[in-house]
């Protein structure tokens, strides 16, 4: 059986650039409050009108995978997009980027899994190279969540969070012995899909409904967050999660040269690091620059490590994430 390597990296982010200060000409909240709570200092969002959408920003990212990659567009065989924010309620954003990369007919599929969804893609790219049935598969990230969040005083728990961003990486088929995906581990706890959720519009609740009911005090159609419950979970999913690949192949926390979390909060992040006895230099963090970008801040977070040398031949990178749903997972990669 084959294994998956990753060979190739790349993201995008908008350049307009969102401070605290400037939210706080916008919501009843300060620079200190919001990096106190999460570490955050500045994100990215989209200009509205801004021809950045989920596909393009993730298509953009995807070139610079594969070319890092040392390959062209034509050589991909299949494309996995993980978003919570698609350009379009259907289709998803996986057709989109195969039309705007230029490639031939090659199937694309859409994952969503909110905050896992990159891991989730990870783990399902890897099934199919494995296997055989492809080989080179270009796994993407995006989110553009500014234009949908209630930028009020009402809004600021969640709002001051999430930033706009793609990021990818191309998979190919290894014979390396050792080398690649070792494990990947996938979990989902739907009793508490609402605590973090989105809940309108939908399939009993659409937009014209909304539009109809014109009811000012209506936030079904804005992000929800059970900030201390989600929290508290994710710091114990996380640290399961993470111990349940380490365990699936006999090696230890000391083992990880890199631990790349889904930037959720930068407290999450040092919690799980003070909890596993990591140093700063096996945990890349860069939520202080992006904020949450969801399905998008696992892939922009390799990327960035990798462009910056944190990440070497041999090294063992683990990659974790917790989000809505719940859903979480892990996977274990020698690179």
């Amino acid at each position: 059986m084959y294994s998956t390597k990753i060979v190739g990296a790349g993201h995008y982010v908008p350049e307009n650039v969102v401070t605290n200060h400037d939210l706080e000409e916008m919501m009843d909240t300060s620079d200190a409050w919001i990096q106190e709570r999460t570490g955050i200092v500045e994100r990215r969002w989209v200009p509205r009108g801004s021809n950045d959408t989920p596909s393009v920003m993730g298509t953009k990212a995807a070139r610079m995978a594969i070319e890092k990659a040392g390959l062209t567009p034509d050589d991909i065989d299949f494309i996995v997009f993980a978003t919570l924010s698609p350009d379009y309620y259907f289709p998803g954003p996986g057709v989109q980027v195969q039309h705007q990369l230029g490639v031939k007919t090659i199937p694309a599929l859409d994952v969503r899994n909110q905050c896992s969804g990159f891991v989730y893609g990870l783990s399902v790219a890897d099934q199919f190279i494995k296997t055989g049935m492809y080989k080179n598969v270009l796994l993407i990230g995006s989110e553009l969540h500014s234009l949908g969040l209630d930028k009020t005083p009402r809004g600021r728990g969640v709002s001051v969070i999430f930033g706009d961003g793609a990021g990818a990486v191309v998979l190919q088929r290894c014979e390396e012995e050792g080398k690649g995906v070792l494990t990947t581990h996938l979990h989902s706890q739907g009793e508490f899909a609402k605590e973090l959720a989105l809940l309108g519009p939908n399939t009993t609740h659409w937009v014209d409904e909304i539009i109809a009911e014109a009811d000012p005090n209506d936030t079904s159609y804005y992000p929800y967050m059970n900030g201390n419950f989600v929290f508290k979970h994710a710091v114990t999913r996380f640290q399961e999660v993470i111990h349940e690949a380490l365990q699936t192949t006999n090696m230890q926390a000391s083992d990880i040269d890199l631990l790349i979390p889904h930037q959720a909060n930068l407290r999450i992040s040092q919690y799980i690091q003070q909890k596993m006895g990591l140093s700063n230099d096996q945990v890349f963090n860069n939520i202080q620059k992006y904020g949450n970008t969801t399905a998008a801040s696992i892939p922009i977070a390799l990327s960035e490590a990798m462009e910056g040398g944190k990440v070497n031949e041999g090294d063992l990178l683990c990659l974790a994430a917790f989000g809505s749903g719940f859903t979480w997972g892990s996977a274990l990669i020698r690179m």
